[in-house]
């Protein structure tokens, strides 16, 4: 009959009461969360995959800062460094190092002129270098002490001084060059901008076969406004490029305070710098090279400067 089927949980009396899952299907879904990502699943292809990665990253040496600009290192580059009188703020040596004529050299010349070199493991002196090579041996070198540019000004104006001025050199050895060149050929001084230029770095210092010892550099934070205070004082602005006016030797005002601003390695002036030059002038050569590097530009103008200014001198009674 209908509603006594005698199948088995068909009725709800007695013994044959159904049975449900007592919460057991749902107390064993609870607590587990989403679905964790495969490279985190230990049987996974993609998390085999990062434990080899990560075993690979821990296998490489740790990489080292890099040291600054005001390091030299290396046996030869340190001995060339100490004979040009560059300053050091801290010498060197690891301990063990093989002694070779050339670390036989660097130890007498600091024995010879005081110079105290610190002694620390090999481990150290990577360390303080950032890993560069340094054979055992390594200089520090004090920050440059710029010199002022309204001073600089000042004291070229009293002796009818030649000032040169850098406009975005960029090469420390080009700069390094032009203060050597700049000291052979009485200059007063050197300017540069406190940016997009070169800075007084170990190889501006290395190159100047320490000329930056002897002759002030100032750094400007505005170029274009030193050239104009140095133009109200009474000096005469003179912009080196390749489609100058007139030669460096017919230019006007070579007697008195002159500035002479070099350009670039590759731009020449820039407009603001040309606009604040009293004349532009030229180094003739021949129509084959397109130009000068700015080292031999500025050694080339700073020459005939001297020999126009020692002609006049000479022309002179009494002078």
């Amino acid at each position: 009959m209908a509603g006594n089927s005698s199948r088995r949980g068909a009725t709800s009396k007695g013994k044959n009461k159904a049975a449900g899952s007592g919460g057991r299907i749902r107390r064993s879904l609870e607590g587990r969360g989403p679905t964790p990502k495969a490279e985190d699943r230990v049987y996974h292809k993609a998390y085999k995959a990062k434990q080899a990665a990560q075993r690979r990253q821990s296998s490489r040496p740790a990489r080292q800062k890099p040291a600054g600009a005001d390091w030299v290192v290396g046996r030869n580059p340190v001995y060339e460094a100490l004979m040009a009188g560059m300053p050091v703020k801290q010498a060197y040596v690891a301990e063990g190092s093989e002694r070779d004529d050339r670390l036989r050299d660097i130890l007498k010349f600091a024995a010879d002129h005081g110079l105290p070199m610190l002694q620390v493991t090999r481990a150290e002196l990577d360390r303080v270098t950032g890993g560069l090579v340094h054979q055992g041996v390594a200089l520090q070198l004090p920050a440059y002490e710029y010199a002022d540019p309204q001073d600089l000004i000042a004291d070229a104006f009293e002796v009818d001084g030649i000032i040169v001025a850098l406009d975005g050199v960029t090469d420390p050895r080009n700069l390094g060059a032009i203060v050597r060149s700049a000291a052979a050929f009485g200059a007063t001084g050197v300017v540069i901008p406190s940016r997009r230029s070169a800075s007084m770095t170990a190889a501006a210092w290395k190159t100047s076969a320490g000329a930056a010892a002897r002759l002030p550099i100032a750094m400007a934070t505005n170029l274009n406004r030193t050239l104009e205070q140095a133009s109200k004082t009474g000096f005469t602005i003179l912009g080196l490029a390749g489609e100058g006016d007139v030669p460096v030797s017919g230019a006007a005002g070579l007697d008195g305070p002159l500035v002479i601003v070099v350009g670039s390695e590759d731009e020449g002036l820039a407009r603001l710098v040309r606009d604040h030059c009293d004349q532009l002038v030229s180094i003739p050569i021949a129509s084959s090279v397109e130009s000068l590097n700015a080292s031999v530009a500025a050694s080339v103008a700073l020459y005939e400067v001297s020999q126009q200014r020692a002609g006049i001198t000479e022309a002179v009674p009494g002078q």
